[in-house]
């Protein structure tokens, strides 16, 4: 009498775990893409509580914050190079000191009150009282320093970036960059938002010139020390993906080309003329998953 044999065979069981790594290998994928919407998701409700908060500043000061970083006026003496648009969008947003904005703000790296003396400074304790609150709350700003320090973003090269000054982060982890915060908690911080103020008074989009960015509706210079940061701005990805540097490390000598900054920000609805997105406001980008500025996948509040 034979015996009944129970159990799957060798090529049964080779056939159940082909199926299996098939269905998994048709699920990463999707659950991929939901992963990814769900961060662009989370980063357009950070842009609309940034957008909130800068319509709140301009109701209070009538207008929104600057952020001009170049200045050819203060090229010899170095004045207002080592604070642009990003970090100033930070100190009107929560604070120079994360305490709320001071409404004497001379919007320098230092935090000087613009009408005090230069030994005198806004953030004081005498001062507290003039401060107005937080426009944006610091987890939805997704605050974080620059160089100075191990918790801070790239503590070791922010030159030309003032030390121990904020920008606010997108929410897309960079996973090469790890920082200690100082309760130990090791967190994976994401790139800064770039912040540019537009200037209705100018009515040029594209500069005469490479040195004659301040003339147009929207300065390309005003974050040029963000995109100069190497870890931001990856030659080899931007070229694989047919896209051109907005700065390169040449920018402090003139030499760099901004030709691809001003067709990333062009309205393309707009056809008897090149004209920017927004002429009347602000642009805010984030780099995306990668990381990256002007690559496929960066969020902004224009052109979308």
């Amino acid at each position: 009498m034979k015996t009944k044999r129970s159990g799957l065979t060798v090529i049964e069981i080779l056939v159940v775990v082909g199926i299996i790594a098939i269905l998994v290998g048709l699920l990463l994928p999707a659950v991929h893409t939901v992963q990814r919407m769900a961060k662009e998701t989370k980063q357009k409700a950070q842009f609309t509580a940034i957008e909130l908060g800068l319509a709140a500043f301009k109701s209070d000061y009538g207008d929104y914050p600057p952020s001009n970083w170049w200045d050819p006026s203060s090229a010899v003496s170095g004045q207002l190079r080592d604070y642009c648009g990003a970090q100033k969008l930070a100190e009107a947003l929560v604070g120079w000191d994360l305490l709320g904005f001071h409404p004497e703000s001379a919007w320098r790296a230092d935090g000087f009150d613009r009408n005090k003396a230069a030994a005198t400074v806004y953030h004081a304790s005498d001062t507290l009282q003039r401060r107005k609150d937080r426009y944006v709350e610091l987890d939805t700003a997704n605050v974080f320093l620059l160089g100075g320090d191990v918790d801070a973003l790239f503590p070791s090269n922010v030159d030309p970036l003032a030390p121990r000054t904020y920008v606010l982060c997108d929410v897309f982890g960079v996973s090469e960059r790890r920082i200690r915060m100082p309760n130990g908690k090791m967190v994976t911080p994401g790139t800064p938002i770039l912040y540019y103020r537009a200037n209705p008074a100018n009515l040029l989009h594209d500069p005469p010139s490479q040195d004659q960015t301040s003339l147009c509706i929207y300065d390309a210079r005003d974050n040029a020390p963000i995109l100069n940061l190497g870890r931001l701005v990856d030659a080899t990805k931007a070229l694989a993906q047919r896209r051109q540097h907005w700065l390169a490390p040449g920018v402090m000598a003139g030499t760099t080309s901004f030709e691809y900054f001003y067709d990333y920000i062009r309205d393309p609805r707009v056809q008897a003329r090149r004209w920017p997105s927004r002429p009347d406001s602000y642009l805010l980008i984030s780099a995306g998953m990668d990381g990256i500025y002007g690559t496929d996948d960066d969020i902004r509040n224009f052109g979308q």
